[in-house]
């Protein structure tokens, strides 16, 4: 690395392709207790997450148009949360459902899957207990 380069993670921000996007707002605002910005970025109606230069991690948005097109089968996204349990519930009441249950993986804490109410496959990620 030389004098003038900093270190960074390789993703700096990501999409989530929605269909509804006052229903999107309303699920990822349910389950992960975030305030979304709503905003029309290069024609697109998109709600952008809350984004910190000074944190750890990506953000992102939620992004509505002919581009944009839910999936289970693409890029898998990870939210931190504090309880993987916690945001199992929320996203069940929101309509979400689990695609794979809260599993412990060693040291790194524990993951589980889920559907939003989009139809997209996210990822919940928390530290161990």
């Amino acid at each position: 690395m030389t004098a003038g380069e900093r270190r960074r993670n390789p993703v700096g921000y990501f999409e989530i392709p929605v269909v509804d996007l006052d229903r999107a707002i309303g699920f990822y605002t349910a389950v992960f207790g975030l305030r979304l910005e709503r905003q029309t970025i290069d024609g697109y109606d998109m709600a952008l997450f809350p984004r910190s230069d000074d944190a750890p991690g990506a953000s992102g948005a939620l992004a509505r148009g002919d581009v944009y097109i839910p999936s289970k089968t693409g890029a898998i996204v990870y939210f931190t949360v504090d309880d993987v349990d916690v945001a199992l519930k929320r996203a069940e009441a929101e309509g979400g459902s689990v695609l794979y249950p809260k599993t412990a993986i060693g040291l790194a804490g524990f993951v589980a899957e889920i559907e939003d109410s989009e139809g997209n496959r996210i990822a919940l990620h928390s530290e161990p207990a």
